[in-house]
């Protein structure tokens, strides 16, 4: 779920549209009981996806504008 949720977070950064796959929505039925049982399941998965994706956007090259 964290993995979901970070592409999902950076995409929405980056303006991307994710494609819809149908495997998507098998892998997170996996976690619907997860969610069920764990009410802050999903703001902990969130919490990681932010500080991944936070992450990613730290470690990347400036462009080439900024960098000069």
């Amino acid at each position: 779920m964290v993995a979901e949720l970070g592409s999902a977070f950076l995409c929405a950064d980056l303006g991307i549209t994710p494609d819809i796959r149908d495997d998507h929505a098998a892998y997170l039925g996996h976690w619907l009981k997860i969610l069920k049982d764990d009410k802050r399941a999903i703001f902990s998965a969130a919490a990681h996806a932010q500080r991944a994706a936070d992450f990613l956007q730290r470690i990347q090259s400036p462009p080439a504008e900024q960098a000069a």
